[in-house]
């Protein structure tokens, strides 16, 4: 089973890829077809979807585990979380945007960037500490519940819904997200 930081790193390692490709895509501006600006729109779908998932998966079990470490630990917490916030109302933006509209690829820009942003803080500061405080049965049993709520989560964000609410309303959210997700085909690939 693997533990924590492979879980996440897995998910950071799919967000960059998926980041890059939407960074390199096909844009308006540039001439791109209506088959590709559609296609934009689902891979910046996925985007939101997995990043969702994601950040409500830490806000329940990682962020959790952080602040647990005393001073340090709280801090780089907190600065993690202001970063999640501050990129859920851009996160809910770009879901209403389409391609084609002027504002989309000025906002895509500043979440790919806030984005990278993120992952290297959590990489750079966040782990280290949480590495050198538990051990590996920890590390696997906390890996396993970030997966598992991940199952759970939201695909979309909800900004309304503070983090220290996420263990209660992101599983709520989650089955409303997916409902949602099925009624619309959200997230389906092409066929």
């Amino acid at each position: 089973m693997p533990d924590v930081f492979e879980v996440l790193k897995k998910d950071h390692d799919e967000m960059k890829v998926m980041l890059a490709e939407l960074e390199d895509g096909p844009k308006a501006s540039d001439g791109a077809t209506a088959e590709q600006l559609a296609f934009r729109r689902q891979a910046l779908d996925q985007v939101i979807i997995e990043q969702s998932k994601h950040e409500a998966a830490e806000q329940q079990y990682f962020w959790p585990a952080l602040g647990g470490l005393g001073s340090g630990g709280a801090r780089v917490m907190q600065d993690g979380l202001e970063q999640e916030n501050e990129a859920e109302p851009l996160l809910a933006e770009l879901g209403k945007l389409e391609p084609g509209d002027e504002e989309f690829e000025e906002r895509l820009t500043a979440l790919i960037s806030a984005a990278r942003a993120h992952i290297a803080f959590e990489e750079a500061h966040a782990w280290p500490l949480l590495k050198a405080a538990i051990n590996h049965d920890q590390a696997q049993a906390l890996g396993d519940r970030i997966a598992a709520a991940k199952k759970t989560a939201p695909t979309r964000p909800h900004p309304h819904i503070p983090p220290q609410a996420a263990r209660t309303a992101g599983p709520v959210a989650g089955v409303a997200d997916k409902v949602r997700d099925i009624l619309t085909g959200r997230g389906k690939n092409p066929s």
